[in-house]
């Protein structure tokens, strides 16, 4: 293991067996891409090999920090050393910056296939920070290789690799879902959207009860949406994007999630801008929830639902069958609101802004529909919500919008 500073080089020699060994060093300078001349050789005689697991390939050469770290903008890693431990299969590794970075990240186990391995990493990009969460999932070393590049650089290059020790290794079942991009929870690409003051900085959410919500303020003329996804469901009726609920205000942006069962999810943000009409990703965020929770969907949502527009009841997309159901909810730009059951309902217009009404839920299979004559729009009713009809009764998600 060679670590190597500014001034300084430091190799460890661990022998396979006992016996007589030559190691030779080799040198360069550090901006030269000539070849390596020899400097120097050691025999090392050793007596009794050190029994000991082998070390993971590093075609990098070197460990720890590159000693030209500060060059490429990383001031700091929370880690000193070239031995990292996870005792219980989970590190975050933190590196100061001193200019906003992006970085991509590599673990790599002799015994680790690569698809199995993305799923062990959730990084961060923050404006002085980058941080790498990381699960084991496998006893034994692993090596956690670093590349970074500018916001406007075109190539990543090696900054760190650390030589990672597992202790007890995590439940391959509780590894990161697939897909997550190197924009986990708040930092550089949300903050560059618009979004700010996150509800959650941090890009892990553990909930118990199987629920949370997002919330950022926002720049205006920002619209956002979110997806959920699972790598295995398996006993959800709806579609998982029906377990989310996004509600914007003028600057505020709520992402509600209410989740169908247990697991590690991704919920995935994406916005769009005055500038662009086009939808594209901001960030992802891990939820995660290791209960039971059984949280029905959220209604079906159509287009004319838009910014303003707020659900306060009921929360739960599937109506108990021959229920009397009070429905509630702000339109802004509503001349009429109307809902469309066993009967139909025309919501009257409280002082406070809110269209509420009683609404009877007609037999099961059927659907309870929430429509609005729109103000500078088309004068029909157009659909913005839809309700099932079920033959149970459902908990509703306890939710603000």
């Amino acid at each position: 293991m060679m670590t190597v500073s500014e001034k300084s080089v430091t190799i460890k020699v661990s022998p396979p067996t006992e016996g007589l060994f030559d190691l030779m060093i080799f040198a360069r300078d550090a901006d030269s891409q000539a070849p390596y001349n020899w400097v120097c050789s050691y025999q090392i005689q050793c007596l009794e090999p050190r029994g000991r697991e082998e070390l993971p390939e590093n075609p990098f050469r070197f460990w720890g920090l590159h000693q030209k770290a500060r060059d490429f903008g990383i001031v700091e890693s929370s880690h000193h050393g070239e031995l990292l431990v996870a005792p219980r299969g989970t590190l975050l590794l933190t590196l100061q910056t001193s200019r906003p970075l992006l970085a991509t990240y590599e673990l790599v186990n002799n015994a680790l296939d690569a698809a199995l391995s993305r799923k062990c990493l959730a990084s961060q990009a923050e404006e002085g920070k980058l941080s790498c969460h990381v699960l084991c999932p496998l006893q034994g070393y692993y090596r956690l290789s670093v590349f970074v590049k500018d916001l406007g650089g075109s190539a990543f290059r090696n900054a760190a690799n650390f030589l990672l020790r597992c202790l007890g290794p995590v439940n391959q079942n509780r590894l990161f879902p697939s897909g997550l991009s190197m924009h986990c929870g708040a930092g550089i690409s949300s903050t560059g959207s618009g979004l700010f003051n996150p509800s959650h900085s941090a890009p892990i959410i553990s909930t118990k009860l199987g629920k949370c919500n997002v919330t950022f303020r926002t720049r205006a003329g920002v619209d956002v949406t979110a997806s959920l996804s699972k790598d295995r469901v398996t006993s959800a009726k709806y579609p998982l994007d029906r377990h989310v609920l996004v509600t914007q205000l003028r600057t505020k942006v709520s992402v509600c999630v209410a989740l169908p069962e247990s697991g590690v999810y991704k919920l995935g943000l994406f916005g769009s801008s005055k500038d662009s009409k086009d939808f594209v990703h901001i960030c992802d965020y891990v939820i995660r929830c290791f209960s039971e929770p059984r949280w029905p969907p959220f209604p079906r949502v159509y287009c004319p639902w838009g910014k303003g527009c707020v659900l306060l009841e009921p929360r739960a997309g599937v109506l108990q069958e021959q229920s009397r159901v009070r429905v509630r909810l702000k339109v802004p730009d509503a001349s009429s609101v109307v809902v469309i059951g066993r009967e139909k309902v025309v919501l009257q217009l409280s002082p406070n802004r809110v269209w509420e009404g009683d609404v009877l839920a007609g037999a099961a299979g059927t659907q309870v529909k929430v429509a609005a004559r729109l103000r500078q729009r088309c004068p029909a009713l157009e659909v913005m919500l839809a309700f099932e009809v079920g033959g149970v009764s459902p908990a509703a998600p306890e939710c603000s919008g």
